[in-house]
């Protein structure tokens, strides 16, 4: 289990080991997904450096689906991969440990026993990082206890059949469509992309390293795999772009005028007004009439002030300049004929008594 600021991901282990020689392959994954299984395959044909003629597996439903005595029955899925890279697959027979010891004791109990204890990880990144120094250094170079020699002095990569050129693709797959806020989800996150995909079916292939997001076969875009849930990406790019393709954002001749002569508080300023419903043009000329009424500088302050409240509009910036410049005058005290009733004072009055026989009658039904 690795935790991710909150988010625990389960860990899981791919152990493969070459039987003559007793090399080893070791990767770790957030996923026993039928495509996780193969990717890990590839990388460890890639490891050794070839394929063998035969390929001895346990009874993993990724592979086997059905076992029944000396019937076996292999995943149409797996078979296919079997023969693009031309091996042939055997599986354990139910009950005989003594088939699979090689992986069982000389890959998954010496990695609990080697590597694992008195370790610590910061991603899967690190896990699998620290993990191949280890076979190098360590797995592959060490005397085993049953051949005497060093699994990768004992090896014979030309006894391995070769391999395909290029590698198939077995990322993750699924489609998402995008909704209208840009984003579409995958994995317990929220990627975004361009508007133009909005409404549409979009294919999301994702591998350990990356997330790809594809129109039919055009990539769309591509970010680095994220092991948290709850995230969101690409918001401050595809948003940005959102905002300039919106009618009446992109700057216009009064904008520019506007933003020149009151600074960059009036870009931003524009740029939230356009999210409103308001007409751009219209809000545009009367803010620039406000700077030739008063002056740059007081706009500036009163566009300050008016987006610290979040009031966008002219009006809102016209009252504030208003105020700013024709303060309300401090009107004297009343003075009575009576002196003596001048001075009285009266005790603070509250309302409270008069909300606790209010509020009991309108709640009732």
């Amino acid at each position: 289990m690795l935790e991710y600021q909150g988010d625990k991901r389960k860990l899981y282990a791919f152990c493969l080991v070459e039987c003559h020689s007793r090399r080893l392959y070791v990767e770790f994954t957030h996923s026993q997904s039928f495509e996780t299984f193969m990717r890990c395959h590839i990388h460890a044909f890639r490891f050794m450096g070839g394929v063998a003629r035969e390929c001895l597996y346990d009874n993993l439903t990724t592979a086997v689906t059905k076992h029944d005595g000396r019937i076996i029955q292999f995943n149409p899925r797996f078979l296919a991969f079997a023969r693009l890279f031309g091996f042939y697959p055997r599986a354990c027979n139910p009950a005989a440990g003594w088939e699979k010891g090689k992986v069982e004791r000389g890959g998954i109990g010496y990695l609990r026993q080697g590597f694992w204890p008195l370790r610590t990880f910061a991603d899967l990144a690190d896990v699998n990082h620290q993990v191949r120094r280890w076979l190098e250094e360590v797995a592959n170079k060490r005397v085993h206890s049953e051949t005497r020699e060093r699994p990768d002095d004992r090896f014979r990569p030309e006894t391995l059949q070769p391999l395909p050129a290029l590698d198939p693709d077995y990322r993750d797959t699924v489609l998402a469509r995008v909704h209208k806020d840009i984003r579409l989800r995958f994995d317990g996150n929220r990627y975004c992309v361009p508007r133009r995909h909005v409404g549409r079916m979009l294919a999301i292939k994702a591998d350990s390293a990356s997330v790809t997001i594809y129109d039919d076969e055009n990539e769309v875009v591509r970010y680095p795999r994220s092991w948290r849930r709850g995230q969101t990406f690409g918001a401050e790019r595809f948003e940005k772009e959102l905002l300039a393709e919106r009618p009446g954002a992109e700057r216009t001749r009064g904008q520019q005028r506007l933003i020149a002569m009151v600074g960059p508080i009036a870009e931003s300023y524009l740029r939230e007004l356009a999210n409103t419903d308001r007409s751009m043009t219209h809000q545009i000329r009367a803010l620039l009439a406000l700077v030739r009424e008063y002056n740059p500088d007081a706009v500036r302050s009163a566009l300050l002030k008016a987006q610290a409240a979040g009031a966008f509009g002219a009006d809102y910036v016209a009252n504030i300049l208003l105020q700013a410049h024709n303060p309300r005058q401090q009107q004297p005290p009343l003075l009575l004929k009576d002196p003596s009733l001048s001075e009285l004072a009266t005790d603070p009055l509250s309302l409270l008594e008069y909300d606790t026989l209010i509020l009991p009658k309108r709640s009732q039904p």
